[in-house]
Formats: C-alpha cells, sequence, structure tokens
C-alpha cells in the first residue's frame, strides 16, 4: 500500500495527477470494499479508512 498522501503533497501536484491519483484510489477503495462485502476479512483492517480519507484529503484541496 502506497503512503498516505498529505495536503502538502497533494497540493504541489498537478491538477491532472490529482484526478489520475483520485481514480486510482477509488478503484482500490472499491475493490477492498468488494473483498469485504464477500465475507472474507480484509487483510489490513485501516486500509479502507486510509483510502477514504486520502479520497476527501484530494478532494478537500481540489475544492479549494
Amino acid at each position: 500500500m502506497p503512503k498516505e498522501l498529505k495536503a502538502k503533497q497533494i497540493r504541489e501536484m498537478s491538477p491532472e495527477e490529482r484526478l489520475k491519483r483520485l481514480s486510482e484510489l477509488r478503484e482500490e477503495l472499491m475493490h477492498e470494499l468488494g473483498l469485504s462485502a464477500m465475507g472474507g476479512a480484509p487483510p489490513s483492517p485501516g486500509k479502507i479508512r486510509s483510502l477514504r480519507r486520502q479520497i476527501a484529503r484530494i478532494l478537500t484541496v481540489m475544492n479549494e
């Protein structure tokens, strides 16, 4: 799992990079949610929460 993105790092990205990263994170989140929906325990329980927070950070910076 890639390390957590900080708001400062997100602000340094170009708008295209932000959109690309956002779509990658959303895909990864859907994959993790799919695994947990099938009844399997997620390999790392904090991953879903971390992905949601990173998505929220990117959206917040984009809306500034």
